[in-house]
């Protein structure tokens, strides 16, 4: 013992001594240890970050496939096209482009994309990295210009024509179903499941990414999930499916009523929220709902 004991009794001048040179502001070596613990600590934070992926995925293999299996997966893009383009035939919608006065410029494609929300913009330089000679290709510089705002400043005459013909072509079909399986589709299944959701708020998930966008605002998907959760318990905590979609889908109508009073919320109110009401957590088919007064069946 009394040999540790002077063991440590000398080692302190060593250590303070080491402090106080690696703490002196203008010496290199300073900087040097400094460099080396951040690099240290963001490999931590990265090896950190993939264990929980790893485990996030494992979660998300042992639950059935839901929303992402190929009839639920067709299934939702109808739900979606009745409330985007009024119609079942979402096959047929690539080539839709519309100004609908909602402030975000041009609405176009599959899931509609906006000129005014960043995501149209990303899928046309996107798909002109693969396909430079595109159609598109020459107005980039215009959408990036409008880039957040509902100005149509660059694209007008030409750009809802040169929009549909792109669509005609089997590459950009491709590229915008691409865009919306990896902005929206897969990350909206994904968290759902990883909350302990089942096909229902699979969809209730992705609707609400498609409308609201993937942003952390209070009123975009992030931020509306995370309003739900201060009020109810996710099912993955323990918390009720029904109550915690029933608050949801509260949020998501006044965040839609809070942008414009006026604003038809039937995709909530005469189909989502029917399809909970009715207990149909699994959208079971046959299925029928109404978005804008008009009945929509899918036997």
């Amino acid at each position: 013992m009394k040999r540790a004991g002077c063991l440590l009794f000398a080692a302190v001048p060593v250590v303070v001594t080491a402090a106080v040179y690696f703490a002196t502001p203008e010496h290199p070596a300073a900087a040097d240890a400094k460099g080396s613990a951040s690099v240290s600590q963001k490999a931590r934070e990265k090896d950190k970050s993939k264990a929980e992926r790893t485990a996030d995925d494992e979660v998300v293999a042992d639950v059935p496939a839901g929303l992402a299996a190929p009839d639920k997966k067709e299934l939702a893009q109808e739900i979606v096209a009745s409330a985007e383009n009024s119609t079942l035939k979402w096959h047929e919608v690539y080539g839709y482009i519309e100004d609908i006065g909602d402030g975000q410029g041009y609405t176009a494609g599959v899931v509609g994309f906006c000129t005014g929300t960043h995501d149209l913009l990303t899928l046309v330089e996107r798909y002109t990295k693969e396909h430079p000679d595109n159609g598109l290709a020459r107005y980039l510089p215009a959408l990036r210009k409008v880039d957040g705002t509902d100005s149509h400043e660059g694209l007008d005459p030409g750009f809802p024509a040169a929009w549909r013909h792109e669509a005609t072509l089997a590459a950009f079909r491709e590229a915008q179903d691409h865009e919306r399986d990896s902005v929206y589709f897969d990350p909206a299944v994904r968290l759902a499941k990883l909350d302990g959701l089942g096909t229902l708020g699979q969809f209730v998930y992705y609707d609400a990414m498609v409308l609201h966008g993937p942003g952390t605002s209070d009123n975009s998907f992030y931020g509306l999930r995370e309003r739900a959760m201060r009020e109810a318990n996710l099912p993955s905590d323990g918390g009720d499916e029904k109550s915690y979609l029933d608050i949801f889908l509260d949020i998501r109508r006044e965040a839609m009523k809070a942008k414009n009073p006026q604003r038809d919320t039937t995709r909530i109110d005469t189909a989502q929220r029917q399809f909970l009401y009715d207990g149909n957590l699994d959208l079971h088919t046959p299925l029928k709902w109404k978005v804008y007064g008009e009945t929509y069946r899918v036997p």
